[in-house]
């Protein structure tokens, strides 16, 4: 399996002043982030607006990302649905268009039972050979994907890990013990990612590493070389800014924060609209004062 790297950044979507795909700004954009701290890239997930890019879209992201990352960084690609054979197509697409792996999200809306997601992922790995990590957030989806479904998806050579945003401290742990170390757990919440990595997980699929991904990189490291204070400290630190970049719903604060940084990242598809003034001064109050890793000239 391609090696995806501990630190994924949450990418946004890039967009025009006509509203279309700007896929130069994504593809300087995926260089900029590579260059300042992350191991790869996830493509066309929530933070990139997955729910308002048409299918042909999602594809031409996938591609023009890759071509723009090269073997600097993994390209995931964001191809689960809460349609199983939807998800298999596209899943499928996205290896042909040269991703490295691909994020599956628990199907949202239909509220299945854990038969279901287990019958769900397992489909979708069947279909590919790329390593596939699924995402358990059940605040967006309504549902929550167990330890045991996931213990079982893990017994399925191609889905390397979880992409785990329940909050659920217990469960990950049980999932930590229970899998070994072939399944991996990124924390999906930046918030939580030093107590998933103090229980022995393997890194973040982070939203705050648009700005500080050096820094986040380091916390990792510190984590998972034990070094308990050093990491406390970063976290710590960073809790602030991770609260402004989730006052409203993502992306809505790290793509303003990005804009007014200087980013060509645009503006947001509706049904997602520009924080109101109060909220776009408490998120840019927050970023200034915060070392940006990002080049702003991106």
């Amino acid at each position: 399996m391609p090696e995806i790297g501990r630190l994924l950044t949450a990418m946004v979507t890039p967009f025009a002043p006509d509203g279309s795909v700007d896929y130069a700004a994504a593809q300087r954009l995926a260089i900029a982030l590579l260059d300042s701290g992350s191991d790869g890239l996830v493509v066309a997930g929530t933070t990139g607006e997955s729910p308002t890019l048409a299918h042909e879209e999602k594809l031409r992201l996938f591609a023009e990302v890759k071509s723009a990352a090269g073997a600097r960084g993994a390209v995931v690609a964001g191809t689960g649905t809460n349609n199983t054979a939807e998800s298999i197509e596209l899943t499928r697409e996205a290896e042909r268009a040269g991703a490295d792996g691909v994020l599956l999200t628990c199907p949202y809306y239909n509220k299945p039972p854990q038969e279901g997601l287990y019958r769900h992922f397992a489909a979708i790995a069947e279909a590919t050979r790329l390593p596939c990590i699924v995402y358990n957030i059940p605040g967006r989806t309504g549902v929550n994907m167990a330890a045991e479904t996931q213990l079982r998806l893990a017994e399925i050579d191609n889905i390397v890990g979880v992409k785990e945003a329940s909050g659920d401290f217990v469960q990950i742990a049980n999932i930590i013990e229970g899998a070994g170390d072939h399944y991996r757990v990124w924390s999906g919440a930046d918030e939580d990612t030093l107590p998933i990595l103090s229980l022995g997980g393997y890194g973040a699929v982070s939203v705050i590493s648009h700005l500080v991904g050096r820094q986040l990189k380091q916390l990792i490291e510190d984590g998972v070389a034990g070094r308990a204070k050093e990491a406390a400290r970063t976290h710590r630190a960073l809790l602030p800014l991770i609260d402004a970049l989730f006052l409203v719903a993502n992306p809505i604060p790290v793509k303003y924060a990005l804009a007014q940084l200087g980013v060509p990242v645009g503006g947001l598809r509706l049904p997602l609209s520009e924080p109101d003034a109060a909220t776009a001064e408490r998120i840019m109050a927050e970023v200034r004062r915060h070392r940006i890793d990002l080049p702003v000239a991106v």
